[in-house]
């Protein structure tokens, strides 16, 4: 039997998820930004006597194989998580969108060569070049963001040309060309400005399947090294107890899946809000 909501009641759904989505990254900024003071206990403090307990009052996320509270730990890890996420958002941005604008407005041969790059990384699984990236540059977590970065360009790339293509051709550009301006002063000025909305949008959304980009790299032992916690690499440490503690993959896993949720639900609106303002 299906279930039919109201009109009303589906409305206030669509209208509270926004809100609860926005909750969460609220928290999840808290929890990078002031680590130390939402974080219960020191995330690195060992209690071998309180080793593998389950989530409790003391420990709501339980403690790991050193007796370590889990909750401080994942707290932390979400300074590691989200900064590298969006180092690589950043990179990502610079990039696409300079070659995008490129591309786009100047067309030609350069316009050609530039898509023929972006079309062969867009042909390959973004976590496939990531790893080829980051296993050429080596561990850490700027070799991650940049990896990942580069791994979210050609999707970047392709909107943004195509927003330069589709505003280049507008009758406000043309008379700009007309009053004598220089091309890079109306690409500035006059394009970008009004072609940045829908690849802000994407950026947003793109943010989601960075996060989970690190996390699986991290997972994978490319990112942020133990002791010091990132999301990826919690999930990656409680892989041989899950049996008997299955809270040190399945909390740090439940806090990511909620974070990623999250911001695909923000993009999702912002992407939608853009779309109805062209």
């Amino acid at each position: 039997m299906t279930l039919v909501l109201p009109s009303a009641a589906r409305h206030r759904t669509r209208a509270g998820t926004p809100r609860i989505a926005l909750a969460v990254l609220g928290l999840a900024a808290a929890a990078a930004l002031l680590p130390r003071v939402v974080a219960p206990r020191d995330p690195y403090a060992q209690d071998v006597s309180a080793r593998l307990r389950p989530p409790s009052t003391a420990h709501p996320f339980g403690t790991d194989e050193l007796g370590r509270d889990l909750f401080s730990r994942v707290v932390l890890g979400t300074q590691a998580s989200l900064g590298v996420a969006l180092l690589a958002l950043a990179f990502a941005c610079s990039l696409s969108v300079l070659v995008g604008l490129v591309a786009g407005y100047f067309g030609g041969p350069l316009d050609r060569a530039l898509m023929a790059a972006v079309d062969v990384l867009l042909a390959l699984p973004s976590l496939l070049v990531s790893l080829l990236v980051v296993s050429g540059l080596g561990t850490g977590p700027v070799q991650l963001a940049l990896a990942v970065g580069i791994a979210s360009v050609p999707a970047l790339t392709r909107v943004t040309r195509a927003e330069v293509l589709r505003v280049s051709g507008r009758t406000f550009v043309e008379a700009a060309h007309g009053f004598g301006l220089s091309r890079p002063r109306v690409l500035v000025r006059h394009v970008w400005p009004h072609a940045r909305g829908p690849v802000t949008a994407l950026a947003a959304l793109e943010l989601a399947s960075i996060v989970l980009s690190v996390s699986a790299l991290s997972f994978l032992g490319y990112g942020t090294q133990p002791p010091a916690p990132e999301w990826g690499n919690l999930i990656a440490g409680g892989r041989d107890h899950f049996a008997t503690a299955w809270w040190l993959t399945a909390l740090p896993g439940a806090v990511l899946a909620l974070v990623v949720l999250a911001l695909h639900r923000v993009g999702r609106v912002l992407g939608a809000s853009k779309a109805g303002t062209r």
